[in-house]
């Protein structure tokens, strides 16, 4: 059986360390040695989990323009919407929150409103991952394309492990199960 896990950022070292770049972080860890290949629309590499191949998505395409890649990939690979996953950061949740979902609104989420319009429909498997609200009114894009700071930086390695976890039992319980399990407060 074969999965999509796509974890959505932006490309460039000027990136690297934002708040918006979590489902790239998560990816790279979910990845470990596996080398990245620069493809059409995205980096790209796969794993093994316990009998599942898991194609690792890194859209090159910017964030505003994810479903572009992801249209292209689940085509490419023939993958069933119930075998894809994106990962995103969400304002709305709580620093450390996961949410597993099968469906949803994009939550004016622009990487998450693009795929919805490419793949015209918004029943598609998401892990939203909570990095906080903390800034001040106008403020939300400077702080999702902020850098952590150092608290934030210490709870990190937690984050992106757990969300890795609910990833790959997401490939092997099912997405109900690994909501049941997975889905968690702060």
């Amino acid at each position: 059986m074969k999965y999509l896990i796509v974890g959505l950022g932006n490309m460039g070292a000027e990136y690297d360390n934002t708040r918006h770049n979590i489902g790239f972080a998560v990816i790279d860890h979910l990845a470990g040695e596996a080398e990245f290949e620069h493809e059409s629309h995205g980096d790209l590499t796969k794993i093994k989990h316990k009998g599942r191949t898991l194609y690792l998505l890194k859209p090159s395409t910017y964030m505003n323009l994810s479903g572009k890649a992801v249209r292209y990939w689940v085509q490419k690979l023939k993958v069933q919407a119930s075998n894809m996953l994106v990962i995103v950061d969400d304002i709305n949740l709580d620093l450390g929150a996961i949410r597993l979902r099968g469906k949803g609104s994009h939550g004016g989420h622009n990487g998450l409103k693009d795929i919805e319009e490419k793949l015209q429909t918004n029943s598609y498997n998401r892990l939203r991952i909570g990095i906080g609200s903390e800034f001040g009114r106008g403020q939300q894009v400077d702080y999702v394309l902020g850098e952590w700071t150092d608290e934030e930086r210490k709870e990190l390695p937690d984050i992106i492990k757990a969300s890795a976890a609910a990833v790959k039992d997401y490939t092997t319980m099912g997405l109900k199960r690994a909501m049941d399990v997975h889905n968690r407060k702060a």
